[in-house]
């Protein structure tokens, strides 16, 4: 796929979306779909946030949709590989969304619950890859079948959960996951042009998602839609190149992952926090940052750090290979 190609597919899935979510948004207005924010997060977030249209993931799957269909020549057999992550983790988020709606409450599925459904999303999806696709993992490195399922279902878990974090502030989850599928739209053949299509309609779809999701958000995308794009992320990562590419393109999400982790150790373990609120976009929002100066200072402190893990990962994977 050449760069006008790519470009107009990103651009069409991105118009696509814009239109899609706009009518979404006028269909929660309608039903009243709308935000519950958690009592225990930021005061200003409850006072704020509380009452935007939610559940915006919901358009996610049927512009990729349309992507495909406007980029013709699909390519079938790449279909359960780069797509059944990502369509599986968004039955789960948004299963959660649907329990939140219902209930009228910021919580849906029970962490365990959550964490269940993941799994059984990625343990099938992760077989297939490593058993039918005969994904790498690692470059030179040969993993036992079973083991290497059983890795690849752990990452694949933990960026669901990673994107579902880091979805907590106006812009800040679509716009990292727009630059981490624009990276890979432009590496140098990232395995396969399936791979590379995907990653244009990744890119279209986020950049679509932001002109309603920028500061104020109109509409956030919920569970489900950041479980989508953390499949879809891990899927084009692993497909594309294996999995230490998570490394530079789930960047910030791993930080922010981390974030929580270590909050989680600090108070449990020895009664004090690390950070004043996790995840770490809370804290600096604590520290005075406003809202957007958080977002874009992470957007660019995440395609730094891409840009410095990938050149490292380059430089490792030589000496592997």
């Amino acid at each position: 796929m050449n760069a006008l190609m790519a470009g107009a597919l990103s651009s069409i899935v991105g118009v696509a979306t814009i239109f899609l979510e706009g009518c979404w948004i006028r269909l929660v207005r309608k039903w009243e779909i709308r935000q519950v924010e958690k009592s225990y997060g930021l005061a200003s977030h409850v006072e704020r946030k509380s009452g935007t249209p939610t559940m915006g993931g919901v358009v996610f799957p049927l512009a990729c949709v349309l992507g495909l269909a406007a980029a013709g020549g699909i390519r079938w057999a790449s279909i359960p590989g780069i797509w059944g992550l990502p369509l599986g983790a968004f039955a789960v988020g948004f299963t959660d969304d649907w329990l939140k709606f219902s209930s009228k409450s910021s919580e849906g599925l029970k962490s365990i619950e959550k964490l269940a459904l993941q799994v059984v999303v990625a343990l099938p999806w992760s077989a297939y890859v490593v058993l039918m696709d005969r994904v790498i993992l690692l470059p030179g490195i040969s993993f036992q079948p079973l083991l290497a399922i059983l890795v690849l279902t752990f990452f694949s878990v933990g960026m669901m959960n990673a994107v579902n974090v880091t979805d907590g502030l106006d812009g800040l989850a679509a716009g990292i996951s727009g630059i981490s599928f624009l990276g890979l739209a432009l590496l140098s053949g990232p395995g396969s042009p399936a791979a590379v299509q995907a990653a244009c309609i990744g890119l279209g779809l986020c950049t679509g998602f932001l002109w309603h999701n920028a500061y104020p958000a109109s509409v956030f995308m919920g569970d489900g839609g950041s479980h989508f794009l953390g499949g879809l992320l891990v899927s084009l990562c692993v497909v594309g190149g294996g999995l230490p590419f998570l490394v530079p393109f789930g960047f910030l999400f791993g930080v922010e992952l981390v974030s929580v982790a270590i909050q989680i150790v600090a108070i449990r373990g020895f009664k004090r926090k690390v950070f004043r609120m996790s995840p770490l976009h809370h804290h600096f929002e604590l520290l005075g940052w406003a809202e957007t100066q958080v977002v874009v200072r992470f957007w660019l402190v995440h395609a730094g750090g891409m840009i410095g893990t990938g050149f490292a990962l380059k430089k490792a994977l030589e000496v592997w290979g």
